[in-house]
């Protein structure tokens, strides 16, 4: 029997990209587009929806998961936005209702890769650095990916990088933002999509990661693997990588 998804956000590229892949997919049935204008919790009520993706933004996304959760459906969250205390909270929430859901920073699995293997590149190269690179409509900054780049790289680290005690902004910020005691840096152009660096260095030398998503095709493999394996949840998870 095919998994009965909505997709809140539908109107937006990402939200267009997730439809067209819904639809060429026998094992899914797109039983609702909804926007801003759309009531959430009538709409999942009303087509009986099992999925909720939402690729809305960051101002709204906190509300949206909460609303998909007292709906009675699973939500497959693809904005990003949410902080750390918000997400203790949905999570909180989902195990008291013993039920699943998914926030996934990002969907592309080759970025999930770049993750895995600077977790091991970090034991040898304490010192790092993260660029993210996103077209100048993303309004939040820095990215999730960045954010949680930098929270599984930090947790890997076996070795506190060496600051100097004297270093000094002259402008502020210009050493990029502190997150784990990584340095991110956030870039927003028009011309770019989704991309990331993550730069170590160690003596004499350095070693780069990169991942450069050019289509939103290249988050729609994730996308499908969420919505078929939220259903096996009874919890929510943060991260794609928990479902792989």
């Amino acid at each position: 029997m095919s998994v009965r998804v909505l997709v809140n956000g539908a109107s937006g590229k990402m939200g267009q990209c997730v439809v067209k892949t819904l639809l060429g997919d026998s094992r899914f049935l797109l039983v609702g587009q909804t926007g801003r204008n759309h009531d959430l919790a009538h709409e999942i009520k009303a087509s009986q929806a099992e999925v909720v993706v939402d690729f809305t933004n960051a101002d709204v996304v906190f509300n949206n998961t909460k609303t998909i959760i007292d709906a009675g459906a699973h939500p497959v969250i693809g904005a990003s936005g949410l902080l750390k205390d918000q997400v203790s909270l949905l999570q909180k929430h989902c195990s008291e209702l013993r039920r699943g859901g998914i926030i996934v920073p990002n969907f592309s699995l080759g970025a999930l890769l770049m993750i895995k293997y600077a977790q091991e590149i970090v034991k040898y190269f304490p010192h790092v650095e993260i660029i993210e690179m996103h077209h100048d409509g993303k309004l939040d900054s820095p990215s999730g990916t960045a954010i949680r780049s930098a929270e599984l790289i930090a947790a890997a680290r076996t070795q506190a990088p060496h600051i100097p005690k004297n270093q000094r902004e002259t402008i502020a910020g210009a050493r990029g933002a502190q997150h784990q005691q990584i340095p991110i840096h956030a870039v927003r152009l028009p011309g770019l999509m989704a991309h990331q660096q993550i730069i170590f260095g160690g003596l004499g030398e350095t070693l780069t990661l990169c991942h450069d998503s050019m289509d939103r095709q290249s988050f729609m493999p994730g996308v499908l693997l969420a919505c078929e394996k939220v259903l096996t949840l009874d919890h929510l998870v943060y991260g794609l990588e928990q479902l792989i």
